[in-house]
């Protein structure tokens, strides 16, 4: 692996597969009475959140902690970067503290990127959600989740090649889904995105992907849905007619999920707007893998602070 986790279009099969396979070793430190290792005892991790976020932070917080690394949480309200503090000058001061990695989150896409190159810190820098750009550690837990509920064997060593996997709703704003289609195409999944086509982005013909209008010509071939959140509060235009509209073309209800084949799983990344992107009874169903998506987070930041923190070297050499 690089030394930074930026994109996970910077993932190649194998980083993937490494990152996944040593998800799945930690997940069961969960289950421990004492959910603690020693692996990062005496490292720094600073969670650096310019945005609001509960699930990502804590989740961060929650795999640092079970590391045994200590954590300093950033939050921008109320710090000095509500008075006017640049981002280079807030990694300054976190890398004169010691911070061996910096886990990001910023309004700005491209933020997580300037900091781990412009010699800001000598720390791992982890993408947390930049903009409207990536969230690869989300597309990493929700690969892993799918490999668990797809793969054989648990998915321990092997890729998605050959699943069909069809992600619906607000992929214009969604880091989500641009990272979930850069990530499973290289695990060898088929993508299918699926939207309005006010809310697909400009150039999305470039992606790995194949596009489509219509929801229900996806379902029958669907290993794994995922819903995208519907970003109202990024729109500063009207995509679609109403709620009910959208909700009628591409949420999903009851009726389409049970066109979904048998062995196929319901997914979302959180927060959900039920009863419109997704319904309040799919989202509670026994096809949903929603809140174990949430435990598997932690497994795979655990892992990826691991891999890039303890000491763990890559092929090129880095930790």
């Amino acid at each position: 692996m690089k030394k930074h986790l930026l994109s996970a279009g910077d993932l190649t099969r194998d980083d993937a597969i490494r990152v996944l396979d040593t998800a799945q070793e930690l997940l069961g430190v969960a289950q421990r009475p004492i959910k603690k290792l020693p692996t990062l005892r005496g490292r720094t991790v600073v969670n650096l959140f310019f945005e609001d976020s509960t699930r990502t932070r804590i989740s961060f917080e929650a795999a640092a902690k079970r590391l045994s690394a200590d954590v300093i949480n950033f939050s921008a309200k109320g710090s000095s970067v509500s008075k006017g503090e640049s981002l280079k000058d807030t990694a300054m001061t976190l890398q004169a503290m010691g911070a061996d990695a910096v886990v990001i989150r910023h309004h700005a896409s491209g933020a997580p990127h300037r900091l781990a190159t412009a010699g800001w810190t000598n720390g791992a820098v982890v993408n947390a959600g930049d903009g409207t750009h990536e969230h690869p550690t989300q597309a990493l837990l929700d690969a892993f989740t799918m490999r668990s509920h797809l793969g054989t064997d648990g998915g321990v060593g092997q890729d998605l090649a050959g699943k069909n996997v069809t992600i619906v709703g607000d992929v214009l704003h969604s880091r989500v889904a641009r990272s979930n289609a850069l990530l499973l195409h290289t695990l060898g999944a088929n993508v299918t995105l699926v939207a309005p086509p006010t809310l697909l982005p400009v150039g999305v013909d470039a992606w790995p992907v194949e596009t489509s209008y219509n929801l229900d010509d996806s379902l029958e071939k669907a290993d794994a849905v995922m819903m995208l959140r519907v970003q109202r509060e990024r729109m500063n235009a009207s995509y679609f007619p109403s709620a009910r509209e959208y909700s009628r073309r591409y949420g999903l209800d009851t009726a389409r999920m049970n066109r979904l084949p048998e062995h196929a799983i319901v997914m979302h990344p959180g927060p959900m707007n039920r009863g419109m992107e997704i319904g309040a009874d799919v989202a509670d169903s026994g096809r949903s893998v929603i809140v174990e998506q949430v435990t598997n987070g932690v497994a795979v930041r655990m892992a990826v602070l691991y891999l890039l923190v303890g000491g763990a070297t890559n092929d090129e050499g880095e930790a």
